[in-house]
């Protein structure tokens, strides 16, 4: 594993995802400043996800012909500029407009990134992708605190330090990727040379898509409970437990902080006991944690159940990116663009129809709600099987 690139490109994972990982925070200031209602705060969540969840697939396709490194830096400086014009404007649809820019940013840098991981990261798979999760988990850990301290301390138009982070972060990668992708020619080219020994050749690889499909499903109903939970943590802290909106932005900040760690554990348990394994144990532990935040008003039990919940969100999340790689192992860009995509963004186009939901229900009914898409998700894990090629990671025969 190229320790030193792997780092490299976790890093722009953290700076591209920050200002996604902000939105959720900066929802509760929309509705204090301009007035908006449950469903208009979750339009924007929708507005973040419904392009991007058919143009990372796309990126990822083009991704397994053809290789544009320079989508990477692209990617991170519209997700962070145009999310950092959210604050910019008042008109709710101007807003839905830059929002939705800034997640096909996120779109365009995840699939590049994802196959540079995958070929930087030798036997260790599991381990280097858990690296590349926990720099976007990382950013959804941080994005909310700068958020809140930046709109806290200058309004509104608070959110436009984004557009300085994501530029800076932007024009360092256009100087390393050109040296990253040489180092990548280069571990290729050693690839090639001992292909018969140490890997599998190309043509004799398949794609398991019955498979690819299941996963899927599981990664449909498990980002309906990870995109509502983004949305609704902050909205249910405030309105029902009854804390400030600094205080639900810092829980959201605790759940991704450990989140950050427990991806980590995850790729390195997976390597060791198997995807499967990891992703089956993750889901059934998240059913009772998101029930039992539903039946709670308690601050101090609402923030603990963070550690819960964010060990169940993110210790899959590298297991179900590496599984995708192994089902479609003749199309790791098209794989990674739709694990990574549709992870953070398919649930997101259901976030509408839920806020209406809690319009109508209210917040505990709506968390009860995510308790059963995350049992069903619970279920499709089981629905899972053994990757055909080994030789995606030594994990694979374990599972």
């Amino acid at each position: 594993m190229n320790q030193k690139y792997v780092y490299a490109v976790a890093v722009s994972h953290f700076f591209c995802d920050i200002g996604m990982g902000a939105l959720p925070a900066i929802l509760p200031f929309f509705i204090l400043q301009y007035g908006m209602d449950y469903q208009a705060v979750a339009g924007l969540m929708f507005a973040s996800c419904f392009l991007s969840s058919v143009v990372q697939p796309t990126f990822g396709w083009l991704a397994d012909r053809t290789s544009k490194t320079w989508l990477m830096p692209l990617g991170v400086f519209l997700a962070g500029a145009a999310m950092g014009a959210a604050g910019l404007f008042e008109d709710y649809w101007a807003i839905f407009a830059v929002v939705t820019v800034s997640g096909i940013g996120g779109a365009i840098f995840h699939p590049e990134a994802a196959r540079m991981i995958h070929k930087l990261s030798g036997t260790k798979k599991g381990t280097a992708m858990s690296i590349f999760s926990v720099g976007g988990n990382g950013g959804f850990a941080v994005g909310p605190i700068i958020a809140v301290t930046a709109i806290t301390a200058f309004g509104m138009k608070g959110t436009a330090v984004f557009c300085l982070l994501a530029l800076v972060m932007a024009m360092i990668l256009l100087v390393i990727v050109p040296k990253m992708k040489a180092d990548i020619a280069q571990i290729t080219v050693v690839e090639k040379s001992t292909e018969g020994k140490s890997t599998e050749p190309k043509s004799n690889l398949q794609n398991d898509w019955v498979s690819f499909a299941r996963l899927t499903l599981l990664i449909v109903f498990s980002s309906i409970v990870i995109c509502g939970l983004r949305s609704f943590i902050p909205l249910y802290l405030v309105k029902v437990v009854g804390v400030s909106a600094a205080s639900a932005a810092s829980a959201l900040t605790l759940l991704f902080m450990f989140g950050v760690v427990t991806t980590l554990i995850g790729g390195l348990l997976a390597d060791r006991i198997g995807y499967l394994k990891v992703v089956q144990m993750s889901y059934v532990l998240l059913a009772p944690m998101v029930g039992l935040l539903s039946q709670t008003t308690n601050a101090f039990i609402s923030y603990a159940l963070m550690i819960p919940i964010g060990f169940a969100m993110f210790s899959p999340f590298s297991s179900v990116v590496v599984l995708g790689q192994s089902y479609l192992a003749r199309s790791i860009g098209f794989a990674s663009g739709v694990t990574l995509g549709l992870s953070f963004s398919v649930g997101g186009m259901f976030i509408p129809l839920i806020g209406g939901f809690a319009d109508n229900h209210g917040l505990p009914a709506t968390m009860e709600l995510l308790t059963l898409f995350a049992i069903v998700a619970a279920f499709c894990s089981f629905l899972l099987s053994k990757p055909i090629h080994s030789g995606v990671s030594q994990a694979a025969k374990a599972v």
